[in-house]
């Protein structure tokens, strides 16, 4: 039987950590007030179909009391802002673990959250080379959660902002819910420069430098993408994956009644 002071304690080392993301500020606006139970269920529609390997995992509740953690998501600027930025973060995270394809039922753009771990990685996606964050032997750093959180140098700062091991326990993304979404949100609002946070870019306060500019990163949904997985799907005309990222975009947007905004690619832009 798990006592009463453990559950104190786990409780009391969570709220620390919550305050410790961004500081002692306060969510004005639950999150919940715009994303209802019944809206997060109409957009993920299939994410608990019996096909879907994170079937049972990727909870509204989970989702709601990790938004806790980050007060300024969703929170920040006019209700379009807030519903576009919401808009663009689940729709990131669809991509991230889409189980669509182009004729499945009720359409590609409706089977996000359907994996909870990257399938047969090609590494372990270890940087031996980053000493700060230095990878555990046996451990792998693959994509895990809703937005894939990959690599050691990931993993390492997450763990650390949200109260676990994410070095030598890795596996905990995908084991604990709640820790997963916080670990999107973490990536979502958290500036890894030379990138800004992908919070800053959804709700105007990116601020492109010199460099920023010579390679066109415009702020909109595409800059976004860059932040994301730019190496790999930026400066790419017509990019598949890109146009993936936008289908769910749209689509949420149209559901959250707001418009994208513009430079929804990233095909003109240099990655970072």
């Amino acid at each position: 039987m798990v006592s009463f002071s453990s559950l104190f304690l786990s409780f009391f080392v969570s709220v620390l950590f919550c305050f410790g993301l961004q500081g002692t500020e306060a969510r004005r606006h639950p999150i919940s007030n715009l994303v209802s139970k019944e809206l997060f269920d109409a957009i993920f529609i299939h994410k608990d179909n019996n096909a879907c390997p994170a079937k049972g995992f990727y909870t509204y509740d989970s989702f709601i009391q990790a938004t806790g953690c980050f007060p300024r998501f969703g929170n920040t600027g006019s209700l379009t802002i807030r519903k576009r930025e919401i808009a663009a973060f689940l729709a990131q995270i669809s991509h991230e673990t889409t189980g669509g394809w182009a004729t499945a039922p009720d359409g590609p753009y409706a089977w996000g959250l359907c994996f909870k771990e990257e399938v047969s990685p090609q590494s372990d996606y270890c940087d031996s080379t980053n000493t700060q964050w230095p990878c555990v032997p046996g451990k792998s750093y693959k994509g895990r959660g809703p937005i894939q959180l990959s690599w050691n140098y990931n993993y390492g700062p997450a763990g650390k902002a949200l109260g676990f091991d994410g070095l030598r326990n890795p596996e905990t993304v995908s084991n604990n819910s709640l820790i997963a979404f916080k670990t999107a949100l973490w990536f979502w609002t958290t500036v890894q420069k030379p990138k800004p946070s992908c919070h800053d870019v959804m709700v105007g306060k990116y601020v492109p430098t010199e460099a920023d500019l010579a390679a066109n990163r415009t702020a909109g949904y595409g800059l976004v993408t860059n932040i994301i997985n730019g190496g790999l799907e930026c400066g790419i005309p017509g990019d598949g994956r890109v146009n993936d990222r936008i289908g769910y975009f749209q689509r949420y947007a149209k559901l959250f009644n707001v418009d994208t905004g513009p430079n929804l690619d990233c095909e003109n832009q240099e990655s970072f």
